[in-house]
């Protein structure tokens, strides 16, 4: 080495301004990011607890379908939220209401009352007889002119009073007219 050069190392490191600079815009990502992320988690859930509701009331829509396709006889009172359905005797099953209890879809059995699906936001039964025009009063004497029956049911998930889903669907009565 020759005397005469000397070397400088520059020892100097960041300021404090330099170092709260670079924390602050690295804190501002960070928080996007994070926000970013929940929000998009936040959707995901939500999207799966509306398509397990969706599911949920699909299925009890096909159990009511099934069954009042089935019935007989369908018997309402001046409630629209319910419904009781009569069998042939040869099927050998005991009548079957549907009925809205609060924001539960409930079935009953000889008095024994199941849940169906929660939160429903409203359930409505629209009864026509064989030349579709509207039975506005069922009776127990109007019962045998029921030849088709519209159900409309509304699921209100979130609870923001507007429905999420609105299932709407039209049964004919196969045993319409049997042995009556």
């Amino acid at each position: 080495m020759k005397k005469g050069i000397k070397i400088k190392i520059n020892r100097k490191g960041f300021s404090l301004i330099e170092m709260m600079v670079a924390l602050g815009i690295l804190s501002l990502i960070i928080i996007g990011l994070v926000t970013f992320f929940s929000g998009g988690t936040r959707a995901w859930v939500t999207g799966q607890y509306q398509l397990e509701a969706q599911r949920n009331a699909r299925l009890a829509m096909d159990r009511m379908v099934k069954e009042i396709r089935e019935g007989k006889n369908v018997i309402s009172d001046s409630n629209t939220s319910k419904i009781k359905v009569d069998y042939l005797d040869s099927f050998a099953k005991d009548p079957v209401t549907y009925k809205l209890n609060g924001t539960n879809l409930e079935r009953e059995v000889n008095s024994s009352s199941n849940p169906v699906i929660n939160n429903v936001q409203s359930l409505t039964f629209k009864y026509f007889d064989s030349s579709d025009a509207e039975i506005f009063s069922v009776t127990e004497t109007d019962a045998p002119k029921i030849s088709k029956i519209r159900i409309v049911l509304k699921v209100d998930v979130d609870k923001d009073d507007s429905p999420d889903i609105t299932l709407n669907t039209d049964v004919n009565l196969r045993n319409y007219g049997y042995g009556l």
